[in-house]
């Protein structure tokens, strides 16, 4: 398992940061400021997703190089 990239760290503090502003918004009746943490934990999710997704590439074409120059 690869170092997490700054887009999936970057999509982890989206998360959290979408997170605080739901039971923020929640707990002092903002509906707008709930669903804007709504919104930025989704898009928090997806970026998250796409920086695992380019690590789990590079890291099998890593592995790969190493299969083909092992041969």
């Amino acid at each position: 398992m690869g170092v997490p990239n700054r887009r999936e760290i970057g999509g982890k503090i989206n998360k959290a940061k979408g997170v605080a502003k739901q039971k923020i918004g929640h707990a002092v009746g903002n509906r707008r400021l709930e669903r804007e943490g709504s919104v930025e934990r989704a898009k928090g999710s997806v970026q998250e997703a796409v920086g695992k997704a380019t690590r789990k590439t590079g890291d099998a074409v890593k592995s790969l190089g190493k299969t083909i120059r092992k041969r």
